[in-house]
């Protein structure tokens, strides 16, 4: 399983790319095969407001469907909408071409409460 050391992670099972004020997220590799065959996602559309720890969407699998919840504070500027026809992006390549949403990161200051990829590893076991 793979745990990329320039992330960051949350303990639901996001990742966040932070560049500058800008920053990509998306549902880490552990998640996606505990979620199984994803069919389905459903995120907000440009220029939503999300706070940190609030629900941003959902992911729908074959035999589930999970909620997804923002890193960071922020608003969103950018959806991957090729997960419209293609969700099953995220299970192929989740750090690349499967994730999720972009946005411009409201308070820098919550970066400190993300987990690093050790960390992240060790919450799950790996």
């Amino acid at each position: 399983m793979s745990f990329p050391a320039e992330l960051k992670y949350t303990k639901d099972h996001e990742w966040i790319k932070i560049e500058g004020d800008s920053a990509t997220v998306g549902i880490t590799e552990f998640a996606q095969r505990e979620l199984g065959d994803i069919v389905y996602v459903d995120i907000p559309s440009v220029g939503n407001e999300v706070a940190r720890e609030d629900t941003f969407g959902t992911v729908e699998a074959v035999k589930t469907v999970s909620d997804l919840f923002m890193p960071l504070t922020g608003t969103v500027t950018e959806i991957n909408s090729a997960l419209d026809s293609s969700p099953e992006l995220v299970n192929s390549d989740p750090y690349g071409d499967g994730w999720m949403v972009k946005i411009t990161v409201a308070d820098a200051s919550e970066i400190a409460g993300l987990l690093s990829a050790d960390e992240y590893k060790s919450l799950v076991g790996a």
